[in-house]
């Protein structure tokens, strides 16, 4: 199987990082994956369906945010936390910051 593209650290958008992120769903994933580390490319409690996901998960690869591990048909992905802060210091921080502030003033 061949590896999914990603820019290289020096080749990361902060526009495309932004749009990305500007999405619920793809700001969710990037949550879930601040908060454990590595996760499968289907969660089973997010309601969304598999084709709208990959494409999501395609999202945010391709802005550089994640890279996808094959083993076998399963596909997972970690979030690139050191590189995206490499090259935007405290962005990603940030966005999750508010993010979290947001989703609990609403609750």
């Amino acid at each position: 199987m061949r590896t999914p593209a990603r820019p290289t650290t020096t080749n990361l958008e902060l526009v495309a990082v932004l749009h990305a992120l500007a999405d619920p769903v793809r700001l969710e994933l990037v949550r879930r994956l601040a908060a454990g580390g590595e996760v499968a490319c289907s969660p089973d409690d997010l309601d969304v369906p598999r084709s709208t996901l990959s494409n999501h998960w395609r999202v945010l690869r391709e802005a550089g945010l994640t890279v996808t591990r094959a083993e076998g048909k399963a596909r997972y992905m970690t979030l690139r936390r050191d590189e995206l802060e490499a090259r935007f210091p405290g962005v990603l921080d940030t966005i999750l910051a508010s993010a979290t502030a947001s989703a609990t003033a609403t609750a």
